[in-house]
């Protein structure tokens, strides 16, 4: 997602010989793109990041200005470059096994039970929203697999989406640097991972890659997904939205999970809005569903992406 860093925006900054502008106008046009069509919010404070970010993509496409280049993205003709956009802008930091106490928890109370019902013939869904390049995603794989080594056998599913097409992408490959290894640790490592030819990078193996869906949702729009879900985690995404959008994102994921689901969430993020009244904490950002939204038992059933 978007950097945390904070600079003061000054108008002139990038004034000088040759220069190519951006005025107040321009990055107030691009903070409302990026806010109607990805629910991402920048404040004034990050003019000088969305600058520095989108100097290449106006470069690229030879335009003198800014302005320009805001015309070319609000046309028909610019919709691709909407999300080349995106993913200048945003910054996807992640690595394996992050925020270690969600998967203590997960490990040692969330996932026995689960994975009892699934041996038992039952379904279970879990759903990495804000994937970034899959490490999450994939540490959720691991974590079924160190529990139980053949969940291929079972109705076990692992949903892995982000906003960014390109960031998805690289999830799928499952290909990381092998400074990564550190973080997955024996004995996962060497039961769930290749090395890769080159020597320098790795793949998570094939086992856990074939547990793990993935696909391209922007958490703002619509929801082609089938739940309800019992895990959800999505971390560190909530916070580049207004209230508004927080307080509506929380309530739908409850909305996708069964009484008794968790939700994870991001250290620096807090559920706010009318999801307060369905979710209990349980530990470090860790949440459990108390009851269903409209308080029959319906689980939601859209068609999408998982089944």
């Amino acid at each position: 997602m978007i950097e945390t860093r904070t600079t003061p925006a000054q108008e002139s900054s990038f004034d000088g010989p040759g220069a190519i502008s951006m005025s107040q106008a321009d990055f107030q046009r691009i903070a409302g793109r990026v806010q109607e069509d990805y629910g991402i919010h920048l404040p004034q404070a990050k003019k000088d990041l969305v600058y520095s970010r989108l100097l290449r993509r106006v470069r690229f496409h030879g335009f003198v200005d800014f302005g320009t280049y805001c015309d070319h993205v609000e046309s028909v003709a610019g919709v691709p470059e909407r999300t080349e956009m995106l993913s200048a802008l945003t910054t996807n930091v992640t690595h394996f096994f992050r925020e270690k106490h969600h998967f203590d928890l997960l490990s040692s109370s969330v996932l026995p039970p689960l994975l009892d019902a699934a041996r038992r013939g039952g379904r279970v869904r879990l759903w990495s929203a804000g994937c970034s390049s899959g490490q999450e995603a994939y540490s959720l794989a691991l974590t079924v697999l160190a529990l139980c080594p053949d969940a291929a056998r079972y109705d076990i599913r692992i949903l892995a989406t982000d906003i960014d097409p390109k960031i998805v992408a690289r999830a799928q490959e499952a290909v990381y640097p092998a400074a990564e290894r550190a973080a997955i640790g024996e004995p996962l490592l060497s039961r769930f991972t290749e090395s890769e030819p080159e020597g320098d990078s790795f793949r998570i193996a094939a086992s856990a890659r074939a547990l793990v869906t993935f696909a391209t949702l922007n958490l703002i729009g619509e929801w082609p997904v089938r739940g309800p879900f019992d895990v959800i985690m999505c971390r560190n995404v909530a916070i580049y939205f207004g209230d508004a959008a927080q307080h509506r994102l929380w309530q739908r994921f409850t909305s996708f999970m069964q009484p008794g689901a968790h939700l994870f969430i991001g250290h620096s993020e807090r559920i706010v809005g009318p999801a307060e009244a369905r979710l209990e904490n349980v530990g470090i950002t860790a949440y459990r569903v108390l009851q269903q939204r409209d308080g029959t038992g319906q689980r939601p059933d859209t068609k999408g992406a998982t089944k």
